[in-house]
């Protein structure tokens, strides 16, 4: 079963009302990982919904988000250590990639993911045996 990892971006369109289609299609993906258990993500991207939904965009409350980010229970939710810093660092130097992109990719890694759903990557291109697609193209 191919494991899919959730960038913020798409948890994020998944309750962005602007973008109609992209929010359908955020939820219809993230509803099917959630039933067949392969979904993914980890503590830096709930921590970036937040951020991204109550202060930056401000489409959501505190409250609402926190709900939201509980109500993420059904992907496997993987935690940042050291060894991903250090992953994210050599990231950056292999592809280019942000710090902050670096630790999406190690955490893809940690899960066994083999695809990464988001917009903010090169899409269709591996990174180290993660493929980043772009979900909305």
């Amino acid at each position: 079963m191919n494991r899919i990892f959730f960038d913020t971006n798409i948890l994020f369109y998944a309750f962005d009302e602007s973008e109609p289609g992209k929010q359908k299609s955020a939820q219809a993906l993230i509803r099917q990982a959630t039933l067949d258990g392969n979904g993914y993500t980890s503590a830096q991207v709930l921590g970036e919904f937040f951020h991204a939904t109550v202060l930056r965009k401000k489409i959501l409350t505190a409250d609402k988000a926190e709900a939201i980010i509980c109500s993420l229970g059904g992907l496997h939710i993987l935690e940042v250590d050291f060894p991903m810093v250090r992953y994210a660092i050599e990231s950056h130097r292999r592809f280019q990639t942000s710090y902050w992109d670096g630790l999406i990719l190690a955490a893809a890694k940690r899960g066994n993911c083999e695809t990464v759903l988001s917009e903010d990557f090169n899409s269709n291109q591996n990174y180290d045996g993660v493929t980043v697609v772009n979900p909305f193209q």
